[in-house]
Parts: structure tokens; sequence; C-alpha cells
């Protein structure tokens, strides 16, 4: 009798073990700023990117300086305006004029187009990149037993998961708490509240 109860009491006290580690999932983190700003790999399209802005930004300021001087040269145009010229001021004034929108108008498409450039670029080259050390991070955290990775870099709010694995997804019971119903649609993407103004650029 005594042997049966020994043994029910380390079967009770296994099964609580079990409860207790199932329960206690391992939580760790990383500084994604400490591990970027000392990659090659990301160190050298961040340098990549930001000489192709510089190169952009130069191209603009180029076009920017070169409208500043038909400007002026408008200017003083005007400025020379008299009774006995003015017919002929008036005409150069008006194709000075037809030339500086045009050329206000390739700045813009300059500006538009650098913009489009460097995104396109960031995504070549940051995408691989992105997904190459989530792996890392998913291979390393199952190897180590993780179940969820915190990103505490400062850029990242300090506490932002990055990696998760198991876990009890509460999402339903909050809606039930709040009263939303588990069939509510979800609201379409980027598509602003009733009454939301349009932020200016």
């Amino acid at each position: 009798m005594r042997k049966l109860i020994n043994v029910i009491c380390v079967t009770a006290g296994l099964m609580l073990s079990v409860s207790v580690a199932n329960a206690q999932q391992k939580l760790g983190h990383i500084n994604s700023e400490a591990i970027l700003s000392v990659w090659g790999d990301w160190t050298k399209a961040a340098t990549e990117i930001n000489n192709l802005s510089n190169t952009k930004q130069q191209e603009i300021d180029k076009m920017m300086g070169e409208y500043q001087t038909k400007l002026k040269a408008a200017q003083d145009k005007e400025d020379s305006r008299s009774v006995s010229n003015q017919a002929q001021v008036n005409q150069e004034l008006e194709k000075m004029g037809k030339e500086l929108n045009d050329l206000q108008n390739r700045i813009q498409a300059a500006r538009e187009k650098a913009q489009k450039d460097i995104e396109t670029k960031q995504q070549e080259l940051f995408s691989p990149l992105h997904t190459k050390i989530g792996n890392v991070i998913k291979a390393v955290a199952k190897e180590k037993g993780f179940a969820y990775i915190f990103d505490i870099a400062a850029s990242q709010g300090f506490n932002n998961i990055i990696y998760s694995d198991g876990g009890e997804d509460l999402t339903a019971e909050i809606k039930s708490k709040l009263g939303i119903s588990a069939t509510a649609p979800a609201p379409a993407a980027n598509k602003p509240a009733a009454g939301a103004t349009k932020p200016k650029n």
C-alpha cells in the first residue's frame, strides 16, 4: 500500500513538472541595431543606397541652380522694362516664363523618379537581407527552444516581437470581451475612418 502511494506521488509530481514546463515558455531578445550596424552585407547595402540618394540629390540641386539663374534673369529683364521696349520685353518674359515652368515640371518629375528609384533599390538590396536574418533568428530560436524573440532596439520600440512559436492566441477572447462579433469583417486596408482628414503634404 505504501509503495502504491509512493508511485502515485511520483507520477503526480512528474505530471506537475510537465505542466509547469509547458507553461513556462522561454523568452529571448536581440538588439537588431547592434547586429545591423556591424553586418557587412547590411552596411554595404546602406552605403549603396546613401550614394544613390546623394547622386540623385546632386542632379536635382543642379536643376534647382539652373532654375534660380533663369528666375533671376527673368526678374532682371522685368526690371529693365520701359515704355520704349515694353513690347519686346513682354515677349521675352513670356518665353522665359514658359522655360521656367517647363524646368519646374522637370524638377518635380526628377524628384518623383529619384524617390521611386531609391525605393526600388532598397527593395532589391534589403529584401533578401531581411529574409536571411529572419531565417537565422528562426533557426536559433528553434535550436535554443525559445517560444518568443523580442527586438529591444530603440528603433523597434524596445519590445517588438520578431519571432513566435506557440503560445495561446487570445484574439477571439478579447473580441468577445469587447462585444465584437467573431464574424465581424475586417476594415478595408488604407481606408480612412469617417470624418478623418487627409494629411497635408
